[in-house]
């Protein structure tokens, strides 16, 4: 079958729209997340092995002072895009400030990770983004809807958010990090799901960054939980 015959084809039962645009709109998501993705393993990497960075910033006040600011900015940073992830190139720009400084994070998270349990946690992602991606793909074919999760899935963050909170301030052990991990892991595999299938059915053409930064952050939430995981089982 020639790649035109599929993208003839509906990509899900009563399909009102082009399939053509809609595979145009998917291409482009994705390209844009393999950017993304690329950008961040090019920065963790950096502050991975320019073992300064972390040193300073993990290990002394001034240092702790500003990787809080950062993380702080990139939040804020997250509220601009939103607002503007329609604007050319404007919207570019603070994606890409957003992506640096995620993956700043991610740099210092895999610090003072062994490299074996990094490499592992980065396999595991991968292999499990595609599955779900495939999954999706072809569930959506059959006629599957994903969009009932949204709430569980809502409900499920509020109850994991908590529970951070609480590791953070009254840490529970190590036991307690596994099992967080581990429910951290099950729903950001979730998130995956729902959002490929928003990716495939609801996002408007010209939503391509944000629908873009949905999937990038389920992709970067579940290393950053496989990783702690690994971590704890070491």
């Amino acid at each position: 079958m020639k790649l035109g015959d599929v993208e003839n084809d509906q990509i899900y039962p009563m399909m009102m729209e082009s399939p053509q645009l809609r595979w145009g709109f998917i291409r482009k998501v994705y390209a844009i997340i393999s950017m993304q993705l690329l950008l961040t393993a090019a920065v963790a990497a950096a502050v991975v092995f320019v073992r300064p960075i972390p040193i300073f910033f993990v290990r002394t006040t001034p240092g702790m002072i500003a990787y809080v600011g950062i993380v702080i900015f990139t939040f804020i940073v997250l509220c601009p895009l939103y607002a503007y992830h329609r604007s050319h190139p404007l919207n570019f720009i603070l994606l890409t400030l957003f992506t640096i400084g995620i993956a700043f994070s991610v740099g210092i998270s895999c610090a003072f990770t062994k490299g074996e349990i990094i490499l592992e946690a980065a396999a595991l992602t991968s292999g499990v983004v595609v599955g779900l991606t495939l999954y999706t793909f072809w569930a959506v074919k059959q006629g599957h809807d994903f969009s009932f999760l949204d709430p569980f899935l809502f409900a499920s963050l509020l109850v994991l958010f908590l529970f951070g909170l609480i590791q953070i301030l009254f840490p529970l052990g190590k036991l307690s990090v596994m099992i967080y991990s581990a429910l951290s892991a099950l729903l950001f595999c979730g998130y995956i799901v729902y959002d490929t299938d928003n990716l495939i059915k609801r996002f408007s053409y010209d939503d391509y960054i944000w629908a873009a930064v949905t999937l990038y952050l389920d992709i970067v939430n579940l290393f950053l939980a496989l990783l702690n995981l690994l971590r704890a089982l070491d």
